[in-house]
């Protein structure tokens, strides 16, 4: 009798397997099925990430996509069981629910809490021409919670940290960086895995996205929190290399130097001023005429010897950057050689009037070309970074029929926002196979979904002079970060200084450019650039004038924050982390940091309120320009500051401790910044030097914030080589017990060429009273490291 119930029960499911096929057909990381005329697949990359692809079933699109690296987990196990109309995908860390009726796809956690869910038929597929290709607009609707809170969507300056009730067309230009990616407080993000300009839309009914299109193809995430977003994207789409010492520190540049004289003899004032440095710009016409435009070659006359002239930056232990663009005037080789093989895409690009045309980023044929002419030209010669501008790119006298020209991968329209990915990706493929010895550093204008693995830092475009543009730099770099884009900066003191006759004469413009740079401090890259005016520290003023001691202090204060930003750095390299956060993510149960676009948290211990009102000039502002400004920098003024809720925080510059959850006025002269610390945080603080390698770091303060307990990892390596993905690298975790008022720095793990055998850590507790701000603190507690574990009684 038992053995008949046995053979029934196997029976059984056979049939129930049996239907199961008939509705969809298991694919070992997920399932495929077809639900009203639509092809569906769910594919579990990893346990907490999951694709979705729809299209039509008469349409079978073969799609490599150009941002994912990341293959799908075959260890990953996918348990998939039927309930009626609803088929059940679940892994150790996410449900993904199918109605096999509508086609409706929910996503929830593994308590059975909804984390998000399609809308009702939302996914729509309308016939496109696409250059003459059968193609549809394709879009993909979303309900959300109506209290739930969104970030994302890349650089798009419009004021906002929330993109909320809000309708944006996803498309790059100069000033906006758009990326069809979305991160929720509840721990989720979806990337929108499409490279043709794409509608946003966030309302009532819906949130969606829509873009030409053979399919509809997205990636649920689910980090658990806003950082693990973050992390999620970066598995997806590539990790972020690390960059060398020397790009932490600060970078000079003007539109433009016109001589390899000019740029030397700029950066040996810097040094006889002893004012930190370590990186020089080349800006662009260093070919000559626009009909060369970008030859990559040295104009004979303004640059007779190239290699001198970076050999006499790096005498000066300094690097240099020098520009390069993804087009090309008519008279170069590189024109020629792409025309022939049919290789340009055929609109203007900048300059105007010059005939100058980009070449084909998609084609890995041409990529290659590129770099072959810009190694022999210009990378042979010494130079150390690049500067790719116009990489969204520039688009002049623009014509209908620009973009549905064809590329190597389709029409210009389907994937133009994906150019800087692809052009970065050839510099960088390019460089990685010339040589480990100097590790690529790339500055954009435009960036894409998985452009952090390019080694590439992106900046905010040729943005206006003005306390309006400043204030929106943040939250649009906040929203480029949790995208997964972890490098970012801006021009400071802004691009065009249309609005202050006499620019940096102009009292009112040094205000805000001092204002700009103290914001430009705590940004992962800290670079001087801009027209109409000049921006070297001594354009400011000499010592004894306000602005000029202003922006001393805060490139010093750049520099002795040099070990906190190379251990930030490795955070973002190998967890995923990122510099620039909003405080949510930190604080998500604090409501009133939400919509607080004008601070944030850097790294782990900093949280960061830039200036970005006028405070001491009494201007007025007619005819869109700032004039009458008055003299009397000497005055105390108040900012208005938010300490989240959870934790105290230190005043940095006085030590003083305060209680999270309060509005605070902090006095905020010329030379202050409102900048806190979280207690808990353990900071390394630098030595005092006028370029990074300048010192080595056997001598560091440790600083140590009471009121929680803390750790910190201190990382090292060789500074500039790729040695470090081989293992030579170390680092030494420091532990605070606030309970035992004991520190733990811990054995050391790892070693590298040249790495320190012996070292003293100043440790030092924050006060009121032991607070120095920029400068050493007092009463330290000196102890000689080894590298074996030490217990420092406070």
């Amino acid at each position: 009798m038992r053995r008949t119930f046995i053979t029934l029960s196997v029976l059984i499911l056979s049939i129930a397997a049996s239907c199961k096929s008939d509705r969809f057909k298991e694919t070992g990381t997920g399932i495929t099925a077809v639900v009203q005329s639509k092809q569906v697949t769910i594919e579990f990359l990893t346990p907490s990430i999951v694709r979705v692809n729809k299209h039509l079933i008469e349409a079978q699109p073969e799609k490599e996509s150009l941002s994912v690296v990341k293959s799908p987990d075959k260890n990953t196990k996918v348990n998939i069981n039927e309930e009626g109309d609803d088929v059940i995908l679940s892994t150790k860390k996410l449900t993904v629910k199918m109605d096999l009726a509508t086609g409706k796809i929910s996503f929830f956690k593994q308590d059975g809490s909804i984390l998000s869910q399609e809308k009702l038929n939302g996914s729509t597929f309308k016939s496109f021409d696409d250059a003459g290709k059968d193609s549809y607009m394709v879009k993909q609707g979303f309900v959300l919670a109506k209290d739930e809170v969104i970030y994302g969507l890349g650089q798009v300056q419009n004021s906002s940290l929330q993109q909320r009730n809000r309708t944006i067309e996803l498309k790059n230009s100069n000033h906006d960086i758009t990326i069809p990616y979305i991160c929720s407080l509840k721990g989720y993000s979806i990337f929108w895995d499409n490279y043709a300009s794409t509608s946003y839309s966030d309302n009532e009914s819906e949130t969606s996205f829509e873009s030409i299109g053979d399919c509809i193809d997205y990636y649920f995430m689910y980090g658990g929190s806003g950082e693990g977003t973050i992390r999620q994207m970066r598995e997806l789409s590539g990790q972020a290399p690390m960059f060398p010492l020397w790009t932490l520190g600060y970078w000079q540049s003007k539109e433009r130097y016109k001589t390899q004289f000019e740029v030397v003899d700029v950066l040996k004032k810097y040094r006889e001023l002893q004012v930190p440095i370590d990186g020089m710009i080349q800006d662009w016409r260093y070919w000559g005429e626009d009909s060369v435009w970008n030859a990559m070659k040295w104009d004979s006359k303004r640059y007779p010897d190239p290699k001198q002239f970076a050999k006499e930056i790096h005498d000066l232990d300094a690097h240099l950057m020098v520009v390069a663009w993804p087009g090309f005037g008519p008279l170069t080789d590189q024109y020629g050689e792409f025309e022939s093989k049919n290789m340009l895409i055929n609109f203007d690009t900048w300059p105007p009037n010059s005939g100058t045309k980009p070449y084909d980023v998609y084609n890995p044929k041409a990529r290659d070309i590129y770099w072959d002419y810009l190694n022999r030209g210009v990378f042979s010669e010494g130079v150390d970074a690049w500067w790719l501008d116009s990489t969204e790119p520039d688009h002049i006298n623009v014509k209908p029929e620009d973009f549905i020209q064809p590329t190597h991968l389709g029409s210009y329209q389907s994937v133009s926002n994906a150019f800087s990915l692809m052009h970065t990706t050839g510099i960088y493929e390019h460089q990685r196979q010339t040589t480990s010895e100097k590790r690529v550093f790339i500055l954009t204008r435009s960036s894409f979904a998985g452009q952090q693995r390019n080694a590439a830092t992106s900046w905010s475009g040729d943005v206006v002079s003005d306390w309006n543009v400043l204030h929106d730099q943040i939250p649009a770099a906040l929203n480029l970060s949790v995208c997964g884009i972890p490098y970012w900066n801006s021009d400071i003191g802004g691009f065009f200084v249309w609005n202050f006759p006499g620019g940096k004469d102009n009292l009112a413009y040094r205000e805000l450019y001092v204002r700009w740079l103290q914001f430009g401090t705590f940004c992962p890259m800290m670079r001087s650039h801009g027209t109409d005016t000049p921006r070297e520290i001594w354009q400011f003023g000499e010592k004894g004038d306000w602005s000029y001691d202003a922006i001393k202090k805060f490139i010093h204060l750049r520099y002795r924050l040099l070990p906190y930003l190379y251990s930030t750095s490795w955070q973002v390299t190998s967890e995923g982390k990122t510099f620039m956060k909003p405080l949510a993510f930190d604080f998500e149960e604090d409501k009133k940091v939400f919509d607080l676009e004008h601070e944030y948290l850097f790294g782990e211990s900093f949280l960061v309120c830039p200036v970005t009102e006028s405070m001491y000039t009494n201007y007025e502002k007619k005819d869109k320009k700032y004039v009458n400004a008055c003299e009397n920098f000497n005055g105390v003024k108040n900012s208005t500051v938010y300490l989240p809720n959870g934790c105290s925080w230190y005043d940095f510059w006085t030590g003083e401790k305060i209680n999270g959850g309060q509005l605070i006025e902090k006095n905020t002269p010329i030379d202050v910044m409102p900048l806190y610390v979280k207690a808990g945080s353990i900071v390394p603080w630098g030595p005092d030097v006028q370029f990074a390698e300048e010192k080595g770091w056997d001598n560091l303060e440790i600083r140590i914030y009471p009121g929680a307990n803390g750790k910190f990892t201190l990382y090292e390596d060789e500074f500039d080589n790729y040695n470090y993905e081989k293992g030579k690298y170390s680092t030494i975790e420091f532990v605070y017990d606030d309970q035992k008022r004991e520190v733990i720095i811990k054995k050391r793990n790892g070693t590298y060429n040249g790495m320190l055998k012996e070292r003293v850590f100043n440790i030092m507790v924050v006060s009121d009273s032991n607070a120095q701000g920029i400068e050493n603190g007092q009463n330290s507690i000196a102890v000689k490291y080894t590298g074996n574990e030490k217990v420092v009684k406070l």
